[in-house]
């Protein structure tokens, strides 16, 4: 099931427009697809405005759940700027994938992924370009590449997410996660759907290897999908545990009532920069530098923030989750990890598969 949000007006545009391409592609012209676009105020706010933009008055963002988090962005962006956003919600597999299939005609100006070595292999391909966004000086340490083509906004980690009603409480370790008394009662978010879970198996194998996983697999642990539909599976009591579960959905979940709580094993775990990129090919390059300098604003931030997300800046804390000093963390190698995280990936599904099926 595709996980990105778009409303039925905006998937008639679309598929009109797609249709429109269609014909145009058999003609032997060309056409872009268009996206879904998040309409918001058009009032232009005078305090900590971007620098002014030009060009079409435009600006196109593909983001990453949470959808909430995406729309408030885009809206507050809008009456700040009069800047008109356009967006594509889906997991960051799906924006890979779009930004593939859009290679010869490229819509989108600003990127943001789930998963910091997807940027940073966007990086190694030459596809970013370099800027220093405003409160650069405010950004977490790490989550500013050497170059200024990833910037770290936001962050999300994982942990170990549970059902209250299957387990009353739980700290187990992940190497614990192996043991019989967890038999048939583990499951994971496909990492070749959720980059946060992709880049916690890359950086625990670069530090652990396998063995904790393939037990883990062993002991009946399930893929049920993605971030969304994993968490499911233990919100139902399908199962009771979430392994590499990311923690933003669990403290919004818990918040709404439901039967669940969520803790860092004291292991530690890769606390996943969510990177913002500014295409080299953006149509309106002006639009996007200064989307991103209203991302590391103060009232972006806070948004961030309530959408029980990390902040990107150090002079923002969160009071609904943990905060970043509070995580027990593996340091990340992402240049080990991301030579391999997509192979890792790929393996978690292939010993879950092969020790269930």
């Amino acid at each position: 099931m595709r996980n990105y949000k778009i409303s039925r007006r905006n998937f008639l545009a679309v598929a009109g427009t797609l249709t429109a391409a269609a014909a145009l592609t058999a003609c032997g012209g060309s056409a872009s697809s268009t996206v879904a676009s998040s309409t918001a105020s058009s009032s232009v706010a005078s305090d900590s405005t971007p620098a002014a933009a030009s060009g079409t008055g435009k600006v196109t963002v593909y983001m990453p759940s949470p959808a909430g988090l995406a729309d408030k962005l885009a809206e507050g962006f809008t009456a700040k700027t009069g800047i008109e956003v356009e967006q594509f919600q889906g997991t960051t597999g799906e924006i890979l994938a779009r930004l593939e299939a859009e290679a010869a005609n490229p819509v989108a100006d600003v990127v943001i992924l789930a998963s910091w070595s997807d940027g940073l292999s966007m990086k190694a391909d030459d596809k970013l370009e370099s800027y220093t966004p405003e409160n650069a000086d405010l950004i977490v340490d790490g989550w500013l590449d050497d170059d200024s083509v990833l910037f770290g906004y936001s962050a999300s980690a994982v942990g170990v997410i549970y059902n209250t009603t299957v387990f009353s409480t739980l700290d187990a370790d992940w190497k614990d996660l192996g043991n019989a008394e967890y038999k048939d009662q583990l499951a994971i978010p496909d990492p070749e759907k959720s980059g946060a879970c992709k880049d916690f198996v890359a950086g625990y194998v670069v530090k652990n290897g396998w063995d904790d996983f393939q037990a883990m697999a062993d002991n009946g642990m399930t893929v049920p999908g993605a971030n969304k539909a994993a968490l499911e599976a233990v919100t139902t009591g399908e199962v009771g545990i979430l392994v590499a579960g990311v923690d933003y959905n669990a403290y919004s979940s818990k918040n709404k009532g439901e039967p669940l709580d969520i803790y860092y094993p004291a292991g530690g775990t890769i606390v996943n920069p969510r990177p913002a990129m500014i295409l080299k090919t953006a149509p309106n390059m002006d639009n996007a530098k200064a989307f991103v300098d209203y991302l590391f604003s103060d009232e972006a931030q806070q948004l961030v923030a309530n959408a029980y997300l990390l902040p990107g800046r150090t002079d923002i804390k969160c009071d609904k989750r943990s905060n970043l000093e509070d995580i027990p963390q593996i340091t990340p190698d992402w240049d080990k990890m991301m030579a391999e995280a997509s192979d890792d990936a790929a393996k978690i599904n292939q010993i879950c598969g092969a020790s269930n099926g």
